[in-house]
């Protein structure tokens, strides 16, 4: 049985065709990660947003805040998107309903900008922080930015005592016939 997920929050209906081919892969990995935040923020509770792990670290809902807020810098700053003012991005109510619907209302438009992107536009050097780098470089530092904090998060859902829901494969609290976690050294060994 091949690994499912409780929700897909942008279909692969919904993924438009890159200008090239060669870059498509940017634009489904882009809706993967994005269903897959959805899917880490979707066990939260409403009661758990003021929750952190740390005196000194964020709350799980400044987190969500985070990741909308620096989405929407790397991607409008970074890249060139068309995105709302700043002060538009977090959602209106303290829920986890309304952060992960403007997470998706927020990724959704990116997907046609990034489908129309051509190859030369993805290699060209742009502004990054203090730095210039090519444009694929900026979105791949923008996929890795998305998987740090959602495992972040999965971090508080472990010490909250919630389960911890799969993303690129088995978790300790969810796995599936066929499931083949590389946990051993015989495991790293198969061909």
């Amino acid at each position: 049985m091949a690994m499912t997920y409780a929700s897909t929050a942008i279909p692969e209906s919904a993924v438009p065709r890159a200008s090239s081919p060669l870059f498509q892969h940017l634009l489904d990995i882009y809706a993967g990660e994005i269903s897959k935040v959805d899917t880490v923020w979707g066990c939260f509770a409403d009661a758990d947003l003021p929750y952190k792990v740390h005196p000194r670290s964020y709350t799980t809902q400044e987190v969500m805040k985070h990741q909308l807020l620096s989405e929407r810098r790397f991607f409008g700053e970074f890249l060139g998107t068309t995105e709302p003012a700043p002060a538009d991005v977090p959602p209106k109510e303290a829920t986890v309903a309304a952060h992960r619907k403007r997470l998706i209302e927020l990724a959704l438009p990116r997907l046609p900008y990034l489908a129309g992107r051509t190859e030369s536009w993805w290699l060209e050097k742009a502004p990054f922080f203090d730095v210039t780098r090519e444009r694929i470089w900026i979105f791949w530092r923008r996929v890795l930015h998305t998987a740090h904090h959602r495992t972040q998060l999965t971090i508080y859902l472990r010490m909250l005592g919630k389960p911890v829901p799969p993303t690129y494969g088995p978790t300790a609290d969810a796995t599936w016939t066929g499931a083949d976690p590389t946990t051993i050294v015989a495991a790293a060994g198969r061909k």
